[in-house]
């Protein structure tokens, strides 16, 4: 099972420049994504996962908390340090955290 980080350790690591990967498809991304988040769609993280690296955490987010928590697993099961995100963007969204909006800005 995927480890877990809360919206406020997330924000934390956010802010100290943790990297974020995003597993929603490119409209949801586009419509509203953490600042910074690099978009992998949650069907190409076994293709792109070995880009990634392993010597630092990954936070895996997603609409709510579903995908990730696969994405994590899966990147878990890879050598990866990865912790999904609990309530994804939605919840961050809520906090009044910024969302950035429009085209990619990281696309794996």
């Amino acid at each position: 099972m995927a480890r877990e980080a809360t919206q406020e350790a997330f924000a934390a690591a956010w802010a100290d420049g943790g990297l974020v990967v995003d597993v929603r498809e490119a409209d949801e991304y586009a419509a509203g994504h953490v600042p910074g988040a690099r978009l992998m769609p949650l069907r190409t993280v076994p293709a792109q996962c070995g880009e990634l690296p392993a010597d630092q955490p990954v936070y895996v987010i997603c609409a709510s908390g579903n995908r990730s928590r696969t994405a994590a697993d899966w990147m878990n099961s890879r050598d990866i340090d990865a912790y999904s995100v609990a309530g994804g963007t939605s919840a961050w969204a809520r906090a009044g955290r910024p969302v950035a909006a429009g085209p990619i800005e990281h696309a794996a």
